[in-house]
């Protein structure tokens, strides 16, 4: 985020706020997880891949008896989602979590390129995360957009939150935050832990712990 809690600016295009040396620890981060998490607005906005970036890192997934890559996850209640976006269209293993009401159109829209998983109605990230971890998937990694943070974050859901501060400001109330409006655990009562301070070339990653499960290895991320 922006040294004022944004992840991106009001323009058509998205804002890089990441130097290299920060997207390659992200990268380092993906590579230790079994998946990543985005919704519907993430994809929208960035039009992401969500692939790591480095086949060495890709190699030594494999000769642990990895997939090369983590499992794509999406959370879409509308089940509105672009099969041209280059995650499905790039790679392999998708699953698209979506409500009752909207599986039968997004398994038709999506055809092949996900499997379509009926999340319910309404959706509820618990038992998202427990049709996760029957497919074993055990170190989850939750990359946004805002919405999703907003909910993950205000459920209780994750055990670690990793923030990277670029060292500048967006100064646009219009833009998207890094969460919106919610009640969190961690408030002025109960404060989360700080469990460490990196430096990533000109920006701060800060580690906090969050729940009892939290990793403090250099790649853990939350669960």
């Amino acid at each position: 985020m922006s040294l004022d809690g944004y992840t991106d600016d009001v323009s058509a295009r998205p804002l890089r706020l990441s130097g290299e040396a920060d997207m390659d620890r992200v990268d380092d981060v993906r590579a230790s997880c079994d998946a990543i998490l985005v919704g519907t607005g993430t994809i929208r906005a960035d039009n992401p891949v969500l692939l790591l970036r480095s086949q060495v890192r890709r190699d030594t997934r494999i000769a642990r008896g990895l997939r090369p890559d983590p499992v794509r996850v999406v959370i879409s209640r509308s089940g509105d989602v672009d099969p041209a976006a280059r995650m499905f269209t790039t790679g392999a293993d998708r699953i698209v979590y979506v409500s009752s009401a909207a599986a039968a159109d997004a398994r038709d829209r999506l055809g092949g390129a996900a499997d379509v998983v009926d999340a319910g109605n309404p959706m509820r990230l618990d038992g998202i995360l427990a049709d996760l971890a029957a497919r074993g998937v055990a170190r989850l990694l939750v990359e946004g957009g805002g919405s999703v943070h907003t909910q993950f974050l205000t459920a209780g859901l994750a055990d670690e939150l990793q923030l990277a501060v670029a060292p500048f400001f967006v100064g646009d109330s219009a833009a998207p935050r890094f969460v919106g409006d919610g009640q969190f655990p961690w408030n002025a009562g109960h404060r989360a832990r700080l469990a460490a301070v990196t430096q990533a070339g000109d920006m701060a990653v800060m580690r906090y712990a969050l729940s009892g499960r939290y990793d403090d290895s250099p790649g853990g991320a939350a669960t």
